[in-house]
């Protein structure tokens, strides 16, 4: 029997769990009608042009984990094939953790968050660091973003899904904002202008 794609992250220790907390059938039921999907969808694809920011995680040899922030233009994580993610890895500060994580354990994970939309991702698989390659760093860098790209993240999705949007506060960028805020700022402006009009007195005519 093929196991169901969520076992990536349904071990027995958390089936057991969800047996004992009463979700499991739930989550069967899941798994027998459709279940998490392996392959980047049209769906995935979209949503990844519009993401700037990501949380990378990784494990050292002994399980240790670690989470590490990485940004960029928007839709600077792009679709590679049906299965494979990579960005552009840009200088920072040199700790080099999910560098050394990932030449001793390639299991990773990256979670990403849309707070405007309550749109949360979660995608499990592997990571290899690619470096030496200019023409692939070429294909994933914006040449007018400011940051200096120095190697690239390959990522094997093995694995997605996405959570529900429970408790996640809506929130927008500085740029959003001022999207937001622009037009209101015009009208008042033009507000004021008729209104200081109006408030003039009509020549008197003689």
């Amino acid at each position: 029997m093929t196991q169901p794609t969520s076992d990536i992250a349904f071990t027995p220790s958390v089936k057991a769990v969800q047996e004992r907390m009463g979700s499991r059938a739930q989550y069967a039921r899941m798994e027998e009608e459709a279940g998490w999907s392996d392959t980047i969808t049209q769906e995935l694809s979209d949503f990844l042009k519009g993401v700037d920011s990501l949380y990378l995680a990784t494990a050292n040899a002994d399980g240790r984990p670690y989470i590490q922030h990485r940004g960029g233009p928007k839709g600077f994580l792009k679709v590679l094939n049906n299965h494979t993610l990579a960005f552009a890895d840009f200088a920072g500060n040199r700790q080099y953790i999910s560098l050394g994580n990932l030449a001793e354990n390639n299991q990773a994970f990256i979670f990403l968050m849309d707070y405007a939309t309550q749109t949360r991702i979660k995608i499990w698989g592997t990571a290899e660091v690619i470096e030496n390659d200019p023409g692939l760093v070429e294909q994933l860098t914006d040449p007018t973003y400011k940051g200096r790209p120095e190697r690239v993240i390959r990522f094997h999705v093995e694995a997605w899904d996405a959570n529900c949007r429970q408790h996640i506060p809506v929130k927008y960028s500085q740029k959003e904002v001022d999207a937001i805020v622009r037009p209101l700022l015009e009208r008042l402006e033009q507000l004021e202008t008729e209104n200081a009009h109006l408030k003039n007195p009509l020549p008197t005519i003689v």
